[in-house]
């Protein structure tokens, strides 16, 4: 940004990381939601195979013989269908935590530099900092529908014919 743009307050920057903050926060606990749905899902699944198996006489508690029960005593292949699917949640449970583990580290992150903030010199300090962090942890891939500081700093360069300061 040029000298004689718009004036930049520190306590406009330390607003903007307080809100990115909520805004990873809110969205960690969209995510929470949708990985306590799929671990519903995964205990229906997982008692609809008891279940079945129980109904066959399939279990710890049957002695074990040398015959292989029938197909009309256990239906494998649906069984084996059910245990897919059951993985497949699982790994989608997985990763939704490593990205909430993320979303709220990044938030974090947030907090930590707003308070950071009160020690900048002025705005455009601020706002260095604001980008140098964005940058560094990535920050624009964190929100889809929102520019960051980074993201404007970076357009308003690419404008200009220069890169962002950064660090």
């Amino acid at each position: 940004m040029s000298d004689d743009g718009p004036s930049l307050s520190v306590d406009e920057f330390v607003d903007y990381c307080r809100t990115q903050a909520g805004l990873l926060s809110g969205q960690v606990q969209t995510m929470g939601d949708e990985a306590d749905e799929l671990l519903d899902e995964i205990d229906e699944e997982m008692a609809e195979i008891r279940t079945r198996l129980g109904e066959r006489g399939v279990g710890p508690a049957r002695p074990s013989s040398t015959e292989r029960p029938t197909g009309d005593e256990v239906d494998l292949e649906a069984i084996e269908e059910l245990q897919r699917d059951l993985e497949e949640k699982q790994l989608l449970v997985e990763a939704k935590q490593a990205r909430m583990q993320a979303f709220q580290d990044l938030a974090a992150g947030y907090t930590d530099l707003a308070t950071e903030l009160d020690a900048a010199e002025d705005g455009r300090d601020a706002m260095e900092r604001v980008v140098r962090f964005e940058a560094d942890h990535d920050a624009p891939a964190y929100f889809d529908e929102r520019q960051t500081v980074y993201e404007a700093a970076a357009e308003s360069d690419d404008s200009s014919g220069s890169s962002p300061e950064v660090e």
